[in-house]
């Protein structure tokens, strides 16, 4: 009864955690770096969930034509450590983006940079400081990092 139990409990693990790998992907499997873009648009949806932070941007070809174009970040927790929160990008608001494509070619970017194009602000870009503490005795050096918010000159 026991080998039973034991094997219905890994064959439950091996599942969920099947699925967790599934649904969490490289960044390399979905989207080319050597394909860099970037797009202007305005902000039609966000979602601050997990694996991975994404929001959706309209953008105006040379044609005048709009596409909604969805924008993958990072994980929450990550932006968050960052400077980015929840209510940092506002329906209706424009940002560039600067990323790489999508494999697939669908309308789809891996972002590395988003500037808030009203400001020229840069959220979760930050200057870290690194401060080494010598003392006479070897054993008593001490480094300390000290994150500053950087906001770009508009």
């Amino acid at each position: 009864m026991r080998a039973y139990l034991l094997g219905g409990l890994v064959a439950v693990g091996l599942a969920v955690g099947a699925g967790k790998t599934a649904a969490h992907h490289p960044f390399a499997a979905e989207f080319d770096r050597n394909k860099a873009i970037t797009l202007t648009g305005s902000v039609t949806k966000v979602e601050w969930t997990n694996p991975h932070v994404w929001f959706y941007i309209n953008v105006k070809d040379e044609t005048g034509k709009l596409t909604n174009w969805g924008v993958e970040m990072g994980p929450p927790h990550g932006l968050q450590r960052s400077g980015w929160r929840r209510e940092t990008l506002k329906i209706g608001e424009v940002v560039i983006v600067n990323g790489s494509l999508a494999k697939n070619g669908s309308k789809r970017v891996n972002a590395s940079r988003v500037t808030m194009k009203n400001t020229g602000a840069r959220p979760g870009e930050t200057l870290m400081l690194i401060a080494t503490t010598v003392s006479p005795h070897p054993s008593s050096r001490t480094t300390s990092a000290i994150a500053l918010s950087w906001k770009s000159p508009t």
